[in-house]
């Protein structure tokens, strides 16, 4: 902390994106970018920031963070020249937002209906009224498959308990056995949807849960390489021994 207060550092990020965006004096690379460029950017930086977070370091946290404000302030810098919103809108949007999300606290209200209630009220005051409305596609396929049936069992559209999706799950793998080739992949997409709605009834992060085998494969597949110099060149038998001694030790 270095006692310059938030709004003059936010400030300040949002002059040096200004000059950047010159089309004079600042970043030839800067300049040609798009939201459509830079979106993967965003989506990286907000990865980048779980990753921090997972591995409990604050400094790599305050590190992402400030490159994931970066990519706020880039976006509204984008939309200022286009004469849509600049960044004072972006942060009084989210302001005004979180007051209306939250009437017990800001308002006059003592009880609160519930932030899920006031979303819904604020999606019945749009061009799409469905529950589903405003899921973003962008997002990871596991994370948006959970969120979707979430707004869904809302609505009462779900089963009553993880025999339902277990169930589905089993239907689903017999569908693809027996599944034309052209097919398969629905299918495939199908099973994967399924497994998220176990997760879900089980009380268990998709996402999180995935990452986590994810690491563990790569621990233990780490360890069977360092077991054996000539790893590459064996047989399927023999890296599958060495499979079960990485499961044993890792």
């Amino acid at each position: 902390m270095d006692g310059q207060t938030a709004p003059l550092a936010l400030d300040r990020l949002a002059k040096i994106m200004a000059r950047l965006r010159d089309p004079q004096r600042g970043c030839e690379w800067d300049v040609a970018q798009t939201f459509a460029t830079i979106a993967p950017y965003t989506i990286e930086e907000a990865y980048e920031v779980a990753d921090a977070i997972e591995r409990d370091d604050l400094d790599a946290l305050k590190d992402e963070l400030g490159d994931l404000a970066l990519q706020v302030v880039f976006h509204a810098r984008m939309a200022e020249e286009l004469g849509a919103f600049d960044l004072a809108d972006v942060l009084t949007a989210i302001a005004d937002k979180m007051e209306r999300r939250h009437p017990h606290i800001f308002g006059d209200d003592a009880h609160s209906p519930g932030w899920e209630a006031v979303k819904a009220a604020e999606r019945a005051g749009t061009d799409d009224p469905s529950a589903l409305a405003h899921v973003a596609r962008a997002l990871p396929a596991l994370l948006r498959a959970e969120k979707l049936q979430k707004r869904a069992a809302r609505t009462g559209f779900d089963w009553p308990d993880a025999g339902g999706p277990r169930a589905k799950i089993l239907e689903e793998l017999d569908e693809i056995a027996s599944a034309p080739a052209d097919t398969i992949e629905e299918e495939v997409g199908d099973l994967l949807f399924a497994a998220v709605n176990l997760a879900r009834h089980l009380k268990i992060d998709p996402e999180a849960a995935l990452r986590k085998a994810n690491d563990k494969f790569e621990r233990r597949f780490r360890a069977m390489e360092a077991m054996d110099a000539g790893f590459a060149e064996l047989d399927l038998d023999g890296k599958e021994a060495l499979w079960q001694r990485a499961k044993a030790a890792v």
